[in-house]
Formats: structure tokens, C-alpha cells, sequence
């Protein structure tokens, strides 16, 4: 496990942002690199572009590498691009071609739909990271939409036999899972909070930050919460994350799935992030009704950096 004060190598607090579309769906270059640099001067460390926030299943793949090619131009931040899917070749290709554009990492979900079996879920992450060139690998455990866990003994058998997969983002939801594999990882493999309400309980079994969704408003707040909890002052970061729980709550719901929420507050604030294609869809007047309420109870999101060039 690395030590609790180590600096990750993408930071504490990083983005999965959602990817901008104009008015008729198509792909917003200008907006993307306007939101990757407002997110930077506004708590993010880190983006992912072409996760699940970022609507990875509806964009081609030439959207994507126009995506990662544009927004780590943009930005000095480290930008990892989100290459994977349930199809290893497919994978392959994508992760050589982000490996070309300028990223700092690669973002791998565990293949779903198909439920592989755990060998068939190592030999997938084995040979994607191959073709990174290179890039550092942060594995993706989200079973809640890919059908599978990646399992304890499988990440620690990658992370151990694979130089470059050094990180996983943990959406298990399970506390004393990540307790348990928190120290058997060798050093330098970091664990980020997958889920924005889980990050002070997996702060405490050895996560070094969060790969968040609710960072686009609040990214100054988490980032404080991250930090108090580093520092020992858990009263802190206990307060602090009991202050975000509204807007850990906002970020999806039935009614309301990610990334439609964080759409709907993005727009609030002024950026041009456009709609949801389908089939998450559109937004509603009571999403944005809800959207309004949350920023004025979270107050306008704090500069941490210098504003868009």
C-alpha cells in the first residue's frame, strides 16, 4: 500500500467529465477544452475523458481520439483517456490509438455483458495494457454495470505481473473488500474511490483520492475533504463530506441517471456542455430545477487555479 501521504500520480481528486455536444448531438471540441480548463482551475487534479460520465458507449471511436487529442492539448492536468470495453481486440485498438494523442493514462472497465470468467478478465486487462506503450493503467471495478467484479486476487495478480497497471478506480461499494486488498498491493499502486459517497470510507482503508462525478461543482470541497482526512483532522473531512452528501445524492438517480445531473449543473453554471444523447436523453425542467438548488446550497464553485487561457 502506498504511504497515506505519498502524492498519487494523478492527484487526489479527479474529474470524469462529461463530454460537451452542441445543439443538434454532435461532438463540441471547443466546449470540451473550455470545461477541461474551467474543471482544472476549479479542484480537478486529473480529467478522464470517455468514461461512463463522458458517455464513453455513444461516442466513435474518431470522436474519442479527437476528444483526448484536443483536451490534453488543452490542459496541463494529467488527462486519462477511458479506452475500454467488452471486446479485448477493440480495446487493443483504442488503447494504441490513445497511447498517440497525447494522454497521461489509461482508464480500463472491466469487460461487461459478456461475464467473463476471472482468467478471461486478467488475460483482457494483460494484453489491453500491452498496448498502452507504455501509459500507466488504473483498472475500472464497477460491477454494478459491468455484471462482473474483477475480484481481489485477480487485481493483485495484475498489478503484480503488469508493470504499467498501476491503480484501480474502486465503484465496488464494498468497504471491507478494499480493506482487504488495500495492503496486499504492491508500492506505488494507488486506489481511488470510484463512487463520490464512498471516498472518506475507502480514504480510511487506504484509497489515496476519488475519481468523481459531483468534482465538476464541488471539486475545491472534495479536494478539502481528501486533504483533512490526509492531514488526521478527521473531524474535518468528516464534516466536510456530511456537507456534500446533497450533491453525492444529486449526481444519479433512478429518474435521473449519470451524467444527466451533472449536464444539467454545468449549464447552470454557464458552460456548454449541451444535452445527453440518447438513450440517457434530454433534460427536464425539474432536473434543472434540482440543478439550481444544489449550486445555491454549495455556493459557486471556488477558483483553485488560473482561469481559461
Amino acid at each position: 500500500m502506498s504511504p497515506p501521504h505519498a502524492s498519487p500520480q494523478f492527484g487526489q481528486v479527479i474529474t470524469a467529465m462529461v463530454t460537451p455536444f452542441d445543439d443538434a448531438g454532435a461532438l463540441h471540441i471547443q466546449g470540451a477544452i473550455d470545461l477541461a480548463r474551467w474543471l482544472a482551475a476549479h479542484g480537478s487534479d486529473g480529467l478522464v475523458l470517455s468514461g461512463s460520465t463522458g458517455e464513453s458507449s455513444v461516442l466513435t471511436d474518431d470522436e474519442k481520439a479527437e476528444l483526448w487529442e484536443a483536451v490534453a492539448e488543452a490542459v496541463t492536468i494529467p488527462v486519462i483517456a477511458g479506452t475500454g470495453s467488452n471486446d479485448t481486440a477493440h480495446s487493443v485498438k483504442m488503447t494504441s490509438l490513445a497511447a498517440t494523442c497525447g494522454v497521461d493514462g489509461i482508464l480500463l472497465v472491466t469487460p461487461y455483458y459478456n461475464r467473463p470468467s476471472p482468467a478471461g478478465i486478467y488475460e483482457h486487462f494483460r494484453t489491453v495494457s500491452a498496448a498502452a506503450n507504455g501509459l500507466p493503467v488504473i483498472l475500472y471495478d464497477i460491477p454494478v454495470r459491468s455484471g462482473r467484479r474483477i475480484g481481489t486476487p485477480t487485481i493483485l495478480r495484475l498489478a503484480r505481473d503488469v508493470p504499467n497497471i498501476v491503480g484501480l478506480k474502486d465503484a465496488l461499494a464494498n468497504p471491507a473488500s478494499t480493506a482487504h486488498l488495500a495492503p496486499q498491493v504492491p508500492p506505488g499502486f494507488e486506489i481511488y474511490s470510484g463512487d463520490d459517497i464512498m471516498t472518506l470510507p475507502l480514504l480510511a482503508v487506504g484509497a489515496v483520492g476519488v475519481i468523481s462525478v459531483a468534482s465538476h461543482w464541488i471539486g475545491p470541497q472534495l479536494g478539502k475533504v481528501v486533504q483533512s482526512f490526509m492531514d488526521g483532522d478527521l473531524a474535518q473531512a468528516i464534516a466536510g463530506h456530511a456537507e456534500l452528501l446533497d450533491s453525492f445524492d444529486f449526481e444519479s438517480t433512478e429518474e435521473y441517471p449519470n451524467p444527466l445531473p451533472a449536464k444539467a449543473i454545468m449549464r447552470a453554471l454557464g458552460l456548454e456542455v449541451g444535452e445527453c444523447r440518447l438513450p440517457m436523453g434530454r433534460s427536464t425542467p425539474e432536473l434543472n430545477a434540482q440543478a439550481a438548488k444544489i449550486l445555491a446550497a454549495v455556493g459557486p464553485p471556488a477558483a483553485t487555479g488560473p482561469p481559461l487561457a
